[in-house]
């Protein structure tokens, strides 16, 4: 399958969003360039350094193809993608960008959507507000933050909740006894027919997994900023690369990423934790071990495709379409 080009994208703007979060504002190098449009729920990946390929939500108003817009928290434990959008990216630089993916896509048709952020998970969140509200489709938000000055954008996603006439529910930790958010409370009080929608830290997800067990499963929607479960890394496999012809032996302790990289081979990654779904690969023979955040479980269950940054093979060998 071949690749899609990178953009050359121009850093317009840095602006400062809430304590330790910056808003990057990226737009062609020429004014007259339109960009592949925005969806809701789409992100895209920054190359940062050679070796630092990061992904990011886009926030802007879907359709709009003159500008990507995100914003980066300052992570604490960042692997360097966010340090290195604070300390080093200025206005001026060129990034090379791709163009945008949807690993979590809104059902426009819904007959009313719950949209629940923790923290710099308001960025997709946001995104999906706008395109309801431009929509008239009917939405609720809820918004979670461990204080008000951590939290991203809450003039903008009230206005947007005015607006549409859209409940809008905020909660900061500090402001409760230190207090996460109930979500089994807010997840309770949705309307059946609702479809679910939830992105923020992990702990935030596993209480919105507990609270929607019972929903319908395609009326659950949710994307993880960080791994949940460890990397298959147990080895002891060989994985051939069916059109470069090539075939190498996954050592314990080394991950199939790893792997393939060893033989000069450079396939498409990012995240490295099977959040992001740029490794994914066709799998052409045997079984493999997801451990992705990406793939559904039925998807899963098809093993016809994976995340070889994460995943590994519960099979003697394995082919792939690389």
């Amino acid at each position: 399958m071949p690749m899609t080009p990178p953009l050359q994208l121009r850093v317009r703007a840095i602006t400062w969003e809430a304590e330790g979060i910056l808003g990057f504002e990226l737009v062609p190098l020429s004014a007259n360039t339109l960009l592949p449009p925005v969806v809701a729920g789409a992100h895209i990946n920054l190359q940062l350094q050679p070796g630092l390929l990061r992904s990011y939500s886009l926030l802007n108003a879907p359709g709009e193809r003159q500008r990507y817009n995100i914003a980066v928290n300052r992570d604490a434990h960042s692997r360097g993608g966010s340090r290195h959008l604070h300390t080093q990216v200025r206005p001026g630089d060129v990034l090379e960008v791709s163009p945008p993916a949807n690993n979590f896509p809104l059902d426009e048709a819904a007959p009313h959507s719950l949209l629940i952020a923790g923290g710099i998970g308001i960025t997709p969140i946001l995104a999906m507000a706008r395109r309801l509200s431009a929509l008239g489709r009917p939405w609720q938000g809820v918004y979670a933050a461990r204080s008000r000055a951590s939290a991203a954008f809450v003039p903008t996603l009230q206005a947007l909740a005015d607006e549409a006439g859209a409940g809008m529910q905020l909660h900061f930790d500090d402001e409760h006894g230190g207090r996460p958010l109930d979500l089994a409370a807010v997840v309770a009080a949705a309307p059946h027919d609702a479809h679910l929608y939830c992105c923020g830290p992990l702990p935030m997800l596993g209480a919105f997994e507990a609270a929607s067990a019972g929903w319908p499963r395609p009326q659950v929607h949710l994307e993880y900023f960080a791994a949940k479960d460890a990397p298959a890394t147990a080895g002891g496999y060989t994985v051939t690369l069916q059109r470069s012809g090539r075939s190498v032996a996954v050592l314990p302790g080394q991950s199939l990423l790893a792997s393939v990289r060893s033989l000069g081979i450079e396939p498409p990654y990012s995240c490295e934790q099977g959040i992001c779904g740029t490794c994914e690969v066709r799998v052409l023979a045997g079984t493999p071990d997801h451990r992705d955040l990406v793939l559904s479980d039925a998807e899963k269950a098809a093993n016809d495709r994976m995340m070889i940054c994460c995943s590994g093979a519960q099979s003697a060998t394995l082919v792939i379409d690389l």
